[in-house]
């Protein structure tokens, strides 16, 4: 962890008895604000992974069979990775964007 206590000149001036103002050096208010940046992306976990397995695409575009998803995979309609001879994994955006290519417009 860095220490920022030697960026940090910090003048605190009370008014109305309950507001503080801190005033920082520039330095010091970047160092700060890069540090909260870092700390909120380090929280962000719920991000969804890029690359998903068979069962988690087939329920993403609400299907049930495997051969379904193999006919989108053949025809190139969805992208796949096969890291493996028996993983195959597919690319969510790639399925986000076949749903929205398929999508109908409401009257």
């Amino acid at each position: 962890m860095i220490n920022y206590s030697k960026y940090f000149r910090i003048n605190i001036t009370y008014l109305i008895e309950t507001m503080q103002v801190v005033c920082l050096q520039e330095e010091a208010f970047y160092a700060l604000f890069d540090k909260v940046v870092e700390h909120m992306e380090s929280k962000r976990k719920d991000k969804p992974a890029k690359w998903i397995d068979g069962e988690e695409a087939m329920l993403l575009l609400n299907i049930k069979s495997t051969t379904t998803l193999q006919k989108l995979r053949d025809e190139g309609k969805i992208r796949f990775s096969q890291p493996q001879k028996k993983i195959i994994l597919y690319d969510r955006d790639s399925i986000n964007e076949y749903i929205e290519k398929h999508a109908r417009e409401t009257f």
